[in-house]
């Protein structure tokens, strides 16, 4: 009979994956035994590891620049990095060893920058995308990096005011891009994002403003889909919508020459995941193309955003399981040795599921289980994966010689931002600790501390203790 966990799950998914092996009994993640890594580290844990951040990052350029070829596409790609998904160091300078750009959406990204700079990461060619709705503290770091010679800084206008904010602060000749504010789908409580200029006022606002001011051209149109890219009519008509209104554009504005479609790419949060990226980046690349051909004009440069895309597949959470507790005859609670709320806050926020699977005991029986945090909310739980409504784990008996672990996959992206990183978390939790894996000139793993689990006495100086 067939009631291993192991059999369980090779009996629903295709397994072994690219990422994902088991060797006698204990999971591997990207070829690395994570028993290794939990004996000389412990547990909480949060892992990232480096080399997936360049294969995704490499992939992408590979996709987008096959699927140019393909239709024989006159623009250029660019590949900007999402600061606001991780702003670790580790992470930019991995991202920055493959030839990439940065977005950014505050005042202290070009802090961040600056120290880049100085440590010889970036040079002064590097295109910065500023995006969001600017303070003035943004707005004067944006005019300081374009008068000090740093000429691919491209300000992204969220609203027609900040037009008049950047001409005072600007010295320099600036490029500048328009955000277009989508609309968003049936679903949601709204119809137009909050972000962007409508697209009846785009035109007039060039011809009246931008076009009558020579220090300013316009280069980008900025176009994103807050749900991401899905192969759906609501994504390939907005798309649509965008590619018109850059065509509108570049008749009046020869210098306009850049699309900017934003982030979306999805992570695999599921070993059921089945997301045809090569197919979503030629199909994207041939109807730009084709209407840019219909309407007579020169296709654009193509610039992307990804974050979540870029860092999440890189992170790992892992766990190990404190105690059982059956409160009545079908729930049965695994106790984790940390807070989802705290740890992975998305799982609390927007229901967000990530790749769960044990570390190690894949050769015993399974159970279906609830995990719980150690917060006093009632909303510190784990209950369903992506592709169904439980979750199995290998069965815990009062005989077992080890814990179980549990590792959470594919967490790279935004937990520790969202989280207050170093700060003051629900019930006091502290932050666990935090490794990096790379490989070495051999293709060994090394690991490396990034941090320390959070003390006391950390928590108790914010709090004026």
């Amino acid at each position: 009979m067939k009631n291993k966990y192991i059999d369980l799950i090779e009996q629903t998914f295709e397994f072994p994956q690219d990422e994902f092996k088991v060797d006698d009994g204990a999971l591997l993640f990207h070829d690395i035994p994570i028993m290794d890594v939990i004996e000389q580290y412990g547990t909480p844990l949060k892992i990232t590891y480096l080399p997936k951040i360049s294969s995704q990052i490499q992939r992408a350029k590979r996709m987008f620049n096959v699927a140019m070829a393909k239709v024989d596409y006159k623009g250029d790609y660019h590949y900007c990095y999402c600061t606001k998904s991780s702003h670790f160091s580790f992470v930019l300078e991995e991202a920055l060893k493959n030839d990439i750009h940065i977005e950014t959406s505050s005042a202290f990204d070009f802090n961040l920058i600056e120290a880049l700079y100085e440590s010889g990461t970036v040079d002064k060619d590097l295109y910065i995308i500023c995006n969001g709705y600017k303070k003035d503290t943004y707005i004067a770091n944006i005019a300081n990096f374009i008068n000090n010679g740093w000429h691919n800084t491209i300000p992204v206008l969220d609203n027609m005011p900040e037009f008049d904010q950047l001409d005072a602060a600007v010295t320099e000749p600036t490029r500048i891009g328009i955000r277009i504010a989508s609309e968003e789908e049936p679903k949601f409580e709204f119809y137009t994002s909050r972000l962007g200029i409508r697209y009846s006022d785009i035109m007039p606002f060039y011809t009246n403003r931008v076009s009558k001011n020579g220090k300013f051209s316009l280069k980008m149109l900025h176009f994103f889909i807050n749900t991401g890219i899905k192969d759906n009519a609501y994504y390939w008509n907005e798309l649509g919508k965008c590619v018109n209104v850059y065509c509108d554009l570049k008749a009046v504005c020869p210098e306009l020459d850049s699309l900017n479609i934003g982030g979306g790419f999805p992570i695999k949060n599921s070993l059921a995941t089945d997301y045809d990226y090569e197919y979503m980046t030629e199909e994207i690349i041939a109807q730009i193309k084709s209407i840019c051909n219909t309407r007579g004009v020169m296709e654009p440069n193509i610039f992307t955003e990804f974050g979540s895309y870029t860092v999440g597949e890189s992170g790992a959470t892992i766990f190990s399981i404190l105690g059982v507790k059956q409160q009545n005859d079908r729930e049965k609670w695994y106790m984790v040795d940390s807070s989802f709320m705290t740890t992975l806050p998305d799982i609390w926020g927007i229901k967000q599921r990530f790749i769960m699977l044990p570390i190690n005991k894949w050769d015993k029986e399974y159970e279906r289980v609830f995990l719980g945090g150690l917060t006093c909310d009632s909303q510190d739980y784990y209950n369903a994966e992506a592709h169904a409504n439980a979750i199995f784990l290998p069965k815990v008996t009062k005989d077992d010689t080890e814990p179980l672990y549990i590792g959470f996959f594919h967490t790279g992206a935004y937990q520790e931002s969202i989280a207050g990183y170093g700060g003051i978390q629900h019930c006091l939790q502290p932050a666990p600790k935090h490794i990096i894996i790379d490989r070495d000139a051999d293709g060994d793993y090394t690991t490396k501390l990034f941090s320390k689990e959070q003390t006391y006495k950390s928590m108790l100086k914010i709090l004026g203790y």
